[in-house]
């Protein structure tokens, strides 16, 4: 046999391996979270009768039958936990994941086979999820190893259709699983119809009739939604666009001058807006409209300075009938936490006209007006006194009663849904206690619940809706006595926190440029906390706007300016022992002072105004400057909180925050300041004083000896 010849053999044969692995590694199937409570159904016949294993048979069979008008059926489909406007907390009528797989959190994605079911899920929702869910369903992560591509393409042969709402996906991620899909020889079809809709409809909850939408005043946006409108003409104008079309309901919200209950912790109006240069189109539910919001929005005249209300699902036929005149039309892009525009909304506007584009309304609304200033500091007050109060009373009934997790949520609920101008939460509140603590995306709940004792750390995170504005705070208490770990741990992450609500910088510096200050000390004790430090937040809006994001990770082309607000957040975790965290929202100022180059310096100002706790803070970690602020900060509480409680009447809060808030010694005597260093060895404090005596005893003694 010729050397070409067995040239060739070899060739082909390498090749065939190669294959064969390829074939292999690809017929492996992914393996996700670890599922101990369905470790002992391995090898056993699953149980008969579920109500969620049935809606699962349903959805399959819908897939085969009902998947598509025309066509072929679908082999896979995926199921946000979103809703058309691609919220992550959704309204009951929306909650299509819960209502398919028991699994009750958000920000998850679920794909379905005719053989098996999983869910991608973020870190923080896993043990609820574990808990939640029947043993059909895998649990992955969605910063894991597998992605849902990964895992359909071993569940499905090549050349299948997987199907999904395009309602519901965002167009760029859209485009990503269109291509990871294709990478494994599958397709990915829009399925108009929503699969779980079908199977839901006789079931599925009613549209809230008393969910009514509500005026903002001008005394709390401080502006009118007409010079709203006339400004955000003028950047379609800049833009070159003829029309724009809203679909963020906080950007909605905003622009319009109203707000709703429509969905949980957001105070929005489930809607659509197109606004033109002649005209304003609002797509809503007409039971919402009362005379009130007819007379708000002027419905009841025909120029550019009037609002037509349309019914909701009339968007996609008034989207076609008025390409016809319109040339450009902005469609949102994504913008840090704003996801953009669902693939459906871009698949109504043709590309040739299509303009692909941040929304110009986050920019309006992330700088805040002197009335949403203000509205936001009172906010601040107020929320402030309910923690003061609830904190109050918990350590009062702490030792003469049990406590969990849940309850102490409760208890900080309660009191911060009675204060005055209070419109709910703003988030799912956290109570984090021990082992909990110690995980930065612990989300407490029914299912992880346990009780509370006086010997860990308590971490709670909670936030509230006011007419004047949004409100975000991390806390972490202890009703014992910390350990040394505990107080260097806390008194780390409180000193990033002082230095950056005290932060004077040029403006052009990003947000990533100043995390470094918040971790500086985090970063000192060797660890580091995995959360992105701030994020912009709303003024009777949603707890998390862009274009602000604080993390050194991400390279953010966007900078700060005056009448911004966002949060700023620290922590520190020792896994499966406990965890620090401590949140503010700070205001952005301008300094009134310029760099040498004439650019302005902003300045950052803490607008939350809760106490730390004492107890945990090690002073001689703190220098003088950063017990100066700690001083200046308490100074604030006791007068603005203090005033507010006096008030409310509430004079056992009062003092409570008095003792917490206590004016510290910014310098300490030299004998406490080496104690406290050195780490319980005191003994070295007294050698200069026995050293004197024995030269003092030398001096007498030397005489003695001559003589």
């Amino acid at each position: 046999m010729t050397t070409s010849k067995w040239i060739w053999i070899w060739i082909c044969r390498l090749a065939l391996s190669i294959l064969l692995v390829s074939c292999l590694v690809a017929a492996e199937t992914p393996s996700g979270y670890h599922r101990e409570i369905c470790q002992y159904r391995k090898g056993k016949p699953m149980q008969p009768t579920s109500e969620y294993r049935n809606r699962l048979l349903a959805i399959r069979e819908q897939m085969l039958i009902r998947a598509t008008v025309e066509g072929p059926q679908i082999f896979g489909y995926i199921l946000p936990s979103t809703d058309e406007h691609l919220n992550q907390e959704v309204a009951a009528r929306d909650q299509r994941l819960h209502y398919l797989s028991g699994y009750s959190g958000n920000r998850a994605f679920a794909a379905i086979t005719q053989k098996g079911a999983a869910i991608w899920l973020d870190n923080r929702f896993a043990r609820q999820a574990d808990g939640e869910l029947d043993c059909d369903w895998e649990i992955f992560l969605t910063d894991g190893n597998v992605s849902i591509a990964d895992w359909l393409g071993s569940q499905l042969h090549m050349k299948k259709r997987v199907g999904v709402d395009p309602q519901l996906v965002p167009h760029h991620l859209w485009l990503t699983w269109e291509r990871e899909l294709a990478a494994k020889f599958l397709t990915l079809v829009r399925v108009n119809s929503n699969l779980v809709d079908m199977i839901w409809d006789p079931d599925r909850p009613e549209p809230p009739k008393h969910h009514v939408i509500e005026v903002q005043h001008t005394e709390f946006a401080g502006e009118k939604w007409e010079d709203k409108v006339r400004e955000l003409r003028g950047r379609l104008n800049h833009l070159g666009c003829d029309a724009m079309v809203v679909t963020s309901l906080t950007e909605i919200a905003y622009l319009l001058n109203i707000r709703g209950t429509d969905i949980p912790y957001t105070p929005v109006v489930k809607s659509f807006v197109i606004v033109s240069h002649v005209n304003v189109s609002f797509y809503v539910d007409e039971a919402k409209m009362t005379t009130n919001i007819d007379m708000h929005l002027r419905t009841d005249c025909f120029h550019e300075n009037c609002v037509k209300i349309r019914k909701y699902h009339e968007i996609w036929s008034d989207i076609r009938t008025n390409l016809q005149i319109w040339k450009r039309v902005l469609v949102p892009a994504p913008c840090v936490q704003e996801p953009g525009a669902s693939e459906a909304i871009y698949t109504a506007v043709p590309p040739n006209v299509l303009v692909e584009h941040i929304s110009p309304i986050i920019f309006m609304r992330a700088q805040k007006n002197s009335y949403e200033q203000e509205g936001m500091r009172k906010a601040h007050v107020r929320d402030g006194a309910a923690i003061c109060e609830a904190m109050c009373n918990l350590e009062t009934r702490f030792f003469t009663e049990q406590w969990t997790e849940e309850k102490i949520k409760y208890e900080v609920e309660l009191m911060r849904l009675s204060q005055s101008n209070s419109k709910g939460l703003s988030l799912r509140t956290v109570v984090a206690y021990g082992e909990h603590s110690a995980l930065p995306y612990y989300i407490s709940s029914n299912v992880t619940n346990i009780e509370v004792s006086d010997q860990s750390l308590l971490v709670i995170e909670s936030g509230g809706q006011y007419l004047e504005g949004t409100t975000d705070v991390s806390r972490t208490y202890i009703f014992g006595e910390p350990t040394r770990d505990m107080k260097r741990a806390y008194t780390a992450v409180l000193a990033g926190i002082l230095h950056i609500s005290n932060l004077i910088f040029p403006a052009s510096v990003k947000p990533s440029g100043v995390d470094s200050v918040v971790r500086a000390k985090v970063w000192h004790e060797m660890t580091d906390y995995p959360q992105e430090t701030g994020h912009g937040i709303g003024a009777y809006g949603s707890v998390e706007e862009p274009p602000i994001s604080v993390s050194y990770g991400q390279n953010s082309t966007y900078h700060f300016k005056q009448g911004y607000f966002f949060s700023s957040e620290s922590g520190f975790y020792k896994r499966d022992d406990f965890g620090v965290r401590i949140k503010n929202v700070l205001e952005v100022l301008d300094s009134g002072r310029t760099t040498t180059s004439g650019e302005h310096f902003l300045a950052f100002q803490a607008v939350t105004l809760v106490p730390y706790e004492p107890k945990l803070i090690d002073g001689s970690m703190l220098s003088s400057d950063e017990k100066r602020m700690l001083n200046k900060y308490n100074a604030k509480i006791r007068k603005e909180v203090g005033d507010e409680l006096k008030k409310l009447g509430n004079m056992k809060a009062f003092y409570w925050m008095m003792n917490k808030t206590r004016h510290i010694r910014e310098y300490l005597p030299e004998d406490e300041y080496r104690a406290a260093m050195g780490g319980g060895c005191h003994a070295h404090s007294h050698l200069p004083l026995f050293a004197l005596g024995l030269m003092i005893l030398a001096i007498f003694i030397h005489p003695m000896w001559q003589l």
